[in-house]
């Protein structure tokens, strides 16, 4: 009996050396940084009448998170809303870990007056983000705010170090509350065109930028917004391109330049001209009618106010902002998050081993609007889909239960997970036969955007793709009736959401899970459940795992 017992103690032991050994792995000796935030709602006038927004620690746009490539960040969130809430983080990928992920198909939501801990890494990244709320319409509220990710000291970064770090979180909004806007959703109708646009939480003219005569100054611009692609330039300046979501590029110098939901783009712009205030513009692409919102340049010296004509901004709609897409190429010879080039990673030398072809479309299913991907409109069930998985819980979703190809039969409601294994190399082509443009965004992964042309895509497409020096990101753009091509290798296990970035499309189904499995149920690929983790629907009565 007592040598039963010494066995099972020398397995806890083993095991318990073995969960120290993984954890080591991935946070290792880098720095930790902790955060605590409050969410409350609060009073705010971005477009010159008092609304309810969704503040963190009284702020709007909430804090930002300054880090370092590998640095481990330890955000508490406590909950006071009267309403369940959920933070997602835009780009930061997680390796191993989709249980951070604050999506509701990998997380339960964080209950009113409840907190729930984030342990999340920047592990090998570095870049522009941003965090959002991802239940229901929240993201129309305000709740977000941004993220860099820094080079470590000794990785050389392929331009100067600008004079200061200036970050851009623009996007449209809405005078209604997200309550209001989500009962139009439920009601089965369209969203109007958003009633304005801001920059950093201000309208017109609300926000300042200062800048000393002949400096360099470094934009971190997002696109927060939840409807409408967005154009960003600067009266009587250029902007130098530098980064796209975790990547260097080639420093290509625009005048203006298209942000799509869910994009961020890093631009060097030099304070060259005469000293006075410039205005900064923000309109919006591919809309009936164009929003416009503005910030201003101050120079330092400067005693003259900002006056006469906006800058106009493209007179042309696809053939403009496609040409300028295609123009954006991954500098080769910089280095990324490690010594070694970004472009020592062959993408193009891969062939991929899966094609997947997914389609958006817009149905109506028992007489309200929906949205759907190959001809499934996504609903949450009770129990997340990672909770599900790791519980081996029945009845929440079925693998396969999205095809791998658009699907023509009438669209149905589901709850659509994609199966996927660890480390194949696959083809996603989107296929957009709208009139509108869409926002594509996967969690958890970084990939190559090597096509996009208007029409049907065809094998007779992969002859034109660049499979050479395209940027790696983790959101792309598909142009009315057009499509986008992406390379991307499935080095993530987890439960990834794979999603549409306009939030009412999102939020009527335009999104599935992409899970992506590893059968050697190793921490190497996968850390284990968080001791923390929040339980719900059929997982409630669940325990963790102890760490």
């Amino acid at each position: 009996m007592r040598e039963k017992s010494n066995v099972h103690y020398s397995a806890a032991i083993l095991t318990s050396i073995l969960v120290l050994i993984a954890l080591q792995s991935v946070y290792g000796d880098n720095p930790y940084r902790y955060y605590t935030w409050k969410i409350t709602y609060g009073d705010i006038y971005p477009l010159g009448v008092k609304q309810q927004g969704i503040l963190i620690n009284g702020q709007f746009p909430g804090p930002q998170i300054d880090c370092v490539t590998n640095d481990n960040l330890i955000i508490s969130v406590y909950n006071y809303l009267n309403e369940p809430f959920l933070i997602s983080w835009n780009g930061i990928q997680q390796r191993r870990n989709s249980w951070q992920d604050g999506v509701s198909g990998t997380t339960c939501p964080i209950p009113p007056r409840k907190n729930f801990t984030y342990h999340l890494q920047a592990k090998d990244q570095i870049g522009s983000f941003f965090y959002f709320p991802s239940l229901g319409m929240h993201k129309a509220a305000g709740g977000y705010g941004a993220i860099r990710v820094y080079s470590r000291p000794r990785i050389p970064v392929p331009f100067d170090p600008p004079a200061r770090d200036y970050t851009v979180l623009a996007g449209d909004l809405y005078k209604r509350s997200h309550r209001q806007l989500k009962y139009i959703l439920d009601s089965g109708h369209n969203l109007p065109l958003p009633d304005g646009l801001i920059v950093n939480g201000r309208g017109w003219n609300g926000y300042t930028f200062t800048v000393d005569q002949g400096k360099t100054y470094r934009f971190r611009i997002s696109n927060v917004g939840i409807a409408t692609s967005i154009n960003f330039r600067i009266q009587g300046h250029t902007m130098k391109l530098v980064e796209v979501e975790g990547s260097h590029t080639l420093q290509t110098t625009y005048t203006s330049l298209d942000v799509h939901l869910g994009q961020s783009y890093s631009v060097l712009v030099t304070a060259n001209q005469p000293p006075k205030d410039y205005y900064v513009v923000v309109s919006s692409r591919f809309t009936r009618r164009i929003l416009t919102t503005t910030a201003v340049l101050h120079y330092s010296n400067s005693w003259t106010k900002v006056s006469g004509p906006l800058p106009g901004g493209p007179t042309t709609q696809i053939n403009w902002s496609i040409y300028q897409a295609r123009s954006i190429r991954w500098n080769l010879t910089a280095s990324g998050p490690r010594p070694n080039p970004q472009g020592s990673y062959h993408y193009g030398l891969i062939k991929p081993t899966r094609t997947i072809m997914l389609a958006n479309s817009a149905p109506y299913i028992n007489g309200k609007q929906r949205y759907a991907v190959n001809s499934v409109s996504y609903v949450d069930p009770d129990t997340p889909l990672k909770l599900a998985d790791y519980f081996n819980i029945g009845g929440v979703y079925n693998l396969g239960s999205i095809s791998d190809q658009p699907y023509n039969g009438n669209a149905y409601i589901g709850t659509p997970v994609m199966a996927a294994n660890f480390r194949s190399y696959v083809e996603i082509i989107f296929q957009n036969w709208e009139n509108n443009v869409q926002s594509w965004h996967i969690d958890g992964y970084s990939f190559f955007v090597v096509g996009m042309n208007g029409g049907q895509w065809t094998p007779a497409s992969r002859l034109h793709y660049n499979l050479r020096d395209t940027v790696a990101r983790c959101t792309t753009q598909v142009y009315p009736k057009s499509w986008t091509a992406i390379y991307m290798a499935l080095d993530n296990v987890g439960m990834w959401n794979i999603r549409s970035e306009d939030w009412s499309r999102r939020y009527l189904g335009q999104q599935f899970y992409l899970r992506v499995y590893s059968p050697a149920h190793s921490w190497r690929d996968e850390l284990p459940i968080p001791k923390n983790a929040l339980l719900c629907g059929k997982a409630r009565h669940h325990r963790t795992r102890p760490l």
